[in-house]
């Protein structure tokens, strides 16, 4: 099984590397460009931005090529009908990010695409019967059913992946950050999958594909980019993280260890525009990454130590158990808010300063 794994790996990220180029060009053909018109686009240049396509291509095709040739590799916690419905909502996406990217539609309906994503892999059956209780025993979500489907589960199913997509869609703010993020996700939750207490080799399966398929695209994604994932892509990733979470066992609490500071980042941001009566959707500077930046760290160390913080959570979330995830958690959101209060200060001081040398270097009128 070990080699089909590595097979899968490099099949899906040759795939990536492959179709990128083609997607690139196409993107250029259709005017799918992201101009850095903004205070938020911190591009030097026009970059193509669909590159969810090119990922989206290659995890269907070797998804699709494993099915044919080797079905048996699925089963019996993924069933074809997941597969359908994971392919059904990556396709809503990848054609939602289209249309978003191209005529920048505005919240209320660039809101649609995830939703009917979500949707049509809760119609393909996928559920969540309990979670696990970091403290012992289970929560169980299957007690209310409605046609022999948990009621709470599906509840939980659609908050959870729908938060997944919009923490991915407002983490992609820098070149690289949202694709390697979810390269580390997919290879926790695969690792994850291989231990023998979980034991789940058709997740690990699906894990390691998607892992493939982000990394293939990543080089051309890094900075400088060279095409941008774009609305498709940046909702893919969220999407396919919070499937692989709950099909791989509820397997929550990891994925909340690999994407605890995007998650807290984007749960901050959001509290200070309804602090500051303004749209939950309108994009600033206010991110995380973006603050790291404006206290003078450059694009890749920026990156890169948002990757270390995501690795280094997600290993902890492979080889600790429910209790040691729960105090894990409790670390990260401890680590979270010091590193905000951190930045804070440092860029109030560093504003402060600006200010002062320049008040400095105002010409004094001589009596």
């Amino acid at each position: 099984m070990t080699t089909e794994y590595f097979l899968a790996f490099f099949i899906s990220c040759a795939f990536a590397g492959f179709v990128t180029p083609l997607v690139l060009k196409l993107a250029v053909k259709l005017n799918l460009v992201d101009y850095p018109d903004r205070p938020r686009k911190i591009q030097e240049y026009p970059v193509p931005n669909f590159g969810g396509a090119a990922v989206f291509i290659a995890f269907a095709a070797t998804l699709m090529l494993w099915v044919l040739l080797l079905p048996s590799s699925f089963g019996p916690h993924i069933s074809f009908r997941y597969l359908f419905g994971i392919l059904i909502g990556g396709a809503i996406l990848v054609v939602g990010g289209y249309f978003d990217d191209r005529f920048e539609l505005p919240p209320r309906l660039s809101f649609i695409p995830p939703v009917l994503a979500v949707l049509a892999v809760i119609f393909s059956g996928v559920q969540l019967s309990y979670i696990n209780n970091p403290l012992g025993g289970a929560l169980l979500l299957d007690t209310v059913k409605v046609f022999s489907y948990p009621l709470f589960g599906g509840l939980f199913v659609f908050v959870w992946i729908l938060g997944m997509i919009y923490t991915t869609k407002f983490l992609d703010g820098m070149d690289g950050l949202v694709s390697g993020v979810s390269v580390i996700a997919a290879l926790s939750l695969f690792f994850l999958s291989q231990i023998p207490v979980v034991d789940q080799p058709d997740t690990a399966l699906l894990s390691v594909i998607f892992a493939g398929s982000m990394l293939g695209f990543l080089p051309w994604n890094f900075h400088p980019a060279k095409i941008f994932l774009g609305e498709a892509g940046s909702t893919l990733a969220g999407f396919l993280i919070g499937v692989l979470a709950v099909i791989s066992g509820g397997k929550i609490a990891t994925a909340l260890l690999v994407m605890g500071i995007p998650i807290l980042d984007v749960l901050w941001v959001i509290l200070r525009r309804l602090t500051a009566s303004a749209s939950v959707f309108q994009a600033d500077r206010k991110h995380l990454h973006f603050r790291l930046l404006d206290l003078g760290l450059s694009h890749r160390q920026t990156v890169m130590l948002l990757y270390f913080i995501s690795a280094a959570f997600g290993v902890s979330g492979i080889f600790l158990q429910s209790a040691g995830k729960l105090i894990a958690l409790f670390i990260l959101v401890s680590v979270m808010v010091l590193l905000g209060a951190f930045l804070v200060l440092a860029y109030n001081r560093k504003v402060q300063n600006s200010k002062f040398k320049t008040q400095s270097s105002w010409p004094r009128n001589e009596e």
